[in-house]
């Protein structure tokens, strides 16, 4: 009898070991599962994933532009390459080509400045009042839609060929598409979220700050991303339509000289340098900032 209580506690104690055993084996998978590998990729892999594609596209595009070169034989159509190389080249020489990026890119980074600092609390105020957004709500859609280059003519009538008309360009463009993305970013928030910080005691400013924010994150970092890319476009649209000695030369009026004296290299020479601005801005401000929101709520990991 002894004999068979011995055998039977035994089983139970392997079966009790062999069930925990299982448990800890599980929960090590799950684990494992959580795990973000964080070790610094190598070179290899960062120019194989990030770099070499991009100089297979730009290879690609100069390829294809040798080639129609000498089928259109047209410079006033389509410069060659090298044409378009010594502008870029005389540009420098001359001291001019820093120049002109710098004009457009202080004007366009200080717009945008100015557009976050107004939409960021409209946004909230559309966002959270719902009276302000049946009365503004459809207005900042509509504006977001319209053409930034409507904005032009009014504003030089308003304010003179002037910075000030310049900034006031930027704003219309951009600020409709910053309260926007932030309004989207808002109304995508858990109620629960809202729910939990005012039991925490975050309400007014500090549920804004600590609670709907920090939410609203992804939607806001969007709309911040348009906004300049509408900041940009309404900076070209006006240093187009709009030039004047004391305004310098920014890429917008370089762009419009070229077409003025028919040099369509020097029109090629501003359209890289408008693209080479507006890719850099993207690279290096809006998606290290994206990454970085999407990487804290575990939807971009490193493996």
């Amino acid at each position: 009898m002894a004999s068979s209580d011995t055998r039977t506690t035994d089983s139970t104690g392997e079966s009790a070991t062999g069930n925990l055993g299982q448990n800890v084996s599980v929960e090590a998978g799950l684990d494992a599962l959580d795990l973000v590998v964080t070790s610094r990729p190598t070179f290899r892999q960062t120019f194989v994933n990030k770099i070499f594609p991009p100089i297979v596209a730009i290879a690609v595009v100069m390829v294809v532009w040798l080639i129609l070169t000498p089928v259109v034989d047209d410079p006033s159509k389509l410069p060659s390459p090298g044409a378009v190389g010594t502008e870029f080249k005389d540009a420098w020489l001359a001291g001019d080509l820093l120049g002109y990026i710098w004009t457009s890119v202080s004007r366009g980074l200080l717009g945008f400045f100015f557009a976050l600092l107004i939409g960021t609390p409209l946004g909230l105020l559309v966002a959270r009042v719902k009276f302000v957004r049946a009365a503004i709500g459809p207005i900042l859609s509509g504006l977001q839609s319209l053409p930034s280059v409507a904005w032009v003519p009014p504003a030089v009538i308003w304010l003179g060929l002037n910075n000030s008309m310049m900034y006031a360009v930027i704003l219309l463009g951009a600020v409709p598409s910053i309260a926007n993305g932030l309004v989207s970013g808002v109304d995508q928030v858990p109620p629960l979220f809202l729910r939990a910080g005012r039991t925490m005691g975050a309400t007014g400013v500090k549920g804004i700050w600590y609670v709907t924010l920090p939410a609203a994150l992804p939607g806001y970092v969007a709309g911040l991303k348009q906004g300049w890319a509408f900041s940009w476009r309404s900076l070209m649209a006006a240093e187009i339509i709009a030039q004047f000695p004391d305004l310098g030369v920014g890429l917008g009026q370089l762009l419009e000289n070229g077409r003025t004296a028919s040099d369509m290299a020097m029109v090629f020479e501003a359209i890289f340098l408008i693209l080479f601005v507006g890719i850099a801005i993207d690279l290096l401000l809006f998606s290290p900032l994206e990454r970085w929101v999407l990487r804290s709520r575990g939807l971009l990991v490193k493996s």
